[in-house]
């Protein structure tokens, strides 16, 4: 049998397989409210070992994107419990990924009287689509001041206590592509003076207290994290590579003190292999792979490589019985691409399944 579809016990994870369903955001939540349509969704690719949700925002000003959900209400814990029960039929693991947008996203997008937020006042350059008027330019975002950041960490508690309430495994702490975590590493971007700006120490601040804070308000071995180091998505610019080794050393190191389940690192071509290194050398726990693996390089970096998930993004948009076309060598079925973002069901929960789980 293969390693990939073999059981995975660590300390902190027990799953089925080592097959992980990558977070996608799929913008099919009317109203910000998670809803029937995705709790099918997300049941029919119950075959993986876990299952990353979607970005969902922690608080009303992270709701950056059109159509994506939240778990900051009461209404969207309840239409959340229909998608853990869905999941956890088929004894597969769900966390909650838990993204604040930060700088990426419109006014538009967001509730009334709502702010967009960032780490500085710097707007992302390149446009978003609204449901309003179509695409636009970012809108510029109000820094954060000290006080507001540590407002922002503690919706980031109350909304991973809100996510276990509702049936979560556990929660991702989204610090990739771009958003708010993110802009808080990333020099180019982060331009404060207080204590959350400078130094990487300062720069890594933000994501280690938010990580820390939701460890312990619902145990470490439920908390995992996105990273991306020298991501260029949502419009961060590189930054040498002695810097971003360096930040993610020590980000690596401190989320390893913590005793947090698992790094989550999204592979791109600007993440310096030392860099990869470097962080399977600091953090003892789970590390996931994702972005362009087949199953076959899959199983490569499994039985040889450093890590001990892999993830998939598009084979499981377009497969919802990807585990079993693996076992079985099946051809996968082709994503649309037109329908990623669109409402309802086509392209969303109508691929064709050769399989059951």
């Amino acid at each position: 049998m293969k390693k990939l579809l073999m059981p995975y016990i660590s300390e902190g994870l027990k799953l089925k397989n080592h097959l992980v369903m990558a977070p996608m955001t799929r913008s099919r939540a009317i109203d910000n409210l998670p809803n029937e349509l995705m709790a099918e969704y997300y049941g029919q690719r119950s075959g993986a070992g876990l299952i990353i949700t979607e970005g969902t925002a922690p608080a009303p000003e992270a709701l950056g994107y059109a159509r994506i959900p939240g778990i900051f209400s009461n209404a969207q814990v309840e239409g959340w419990k229909a998608v853990t029960s869905a999941v956890h039929k088929n004894n597969t693991k769900i966390f909650l990924q838990l993204m604040h947008t930060g700088r990426v996203g419109h006014q538009d997008n967001l509730p009334a009287g709502v702010a967009l937020v960032g780490v500085s006042d710097i707007p992302a350059a390149g446009q978003i689509h609204t449901d309003t008027a179509g695409m636009q330019n970012h809108s510029t975002p109000k820094a954060l001041d000290t006080q507001g950041v540590l407002n922002v960490i503690d919706g980031y508690v109350s909304a991973a206590k809100n996510a276990i309430a509702a049936g979560f495994d556990g929660v991702e702490l989204h610090a990739a592509n771009g958003y708010l975590i993110e802009q808080f590493l990333n020099p180019n971007v982060n331009n404060r003076t207080d204590t959350y700006g400078g130094s990487i120490e300062n720069r890594t601040r933000f994501a280690l207290e938010v990580a820390q804070r939701v460890a312990d308000a619902i145990g470490k071995d439920r908390v995992g994290m996105r990273i991306s180091p020298n991501s260029t998505l949502g419009d961060l610019q590189a930054y040498d590579a002695e810097t971003v080794e360096e930040t993610y050393i020590h980000l690596s190191r401190e989320l390893n003190r913590i005793g947090i389940a698992y790094i989550h690192i999204s592979i791109n071509p600007q993440v310096p292999q030392q860099t990869l290194a470097a962080v399977r050398t600091e953090f003892e726990g789970t590390l996931i792979y994702c972005n362009t693996f087949t199953a076959e390089k899959a199983e490569a970096e499994l039985n040889g490589g450093d890590a001990d998930l892999i993830a998939f993004g598009r084979p499981f948009l377009a497969n919802p019985d990807l585990e079993q076309r693996i076992a079985n060598g099946t051809e996968l079925n082709a994503p649309d691409f037109t329908t990623l973002y669109t409402p309802g069901a086509k392209g969303y929960t109508d691929y064709p399944i050769l399989f059951n789980s």
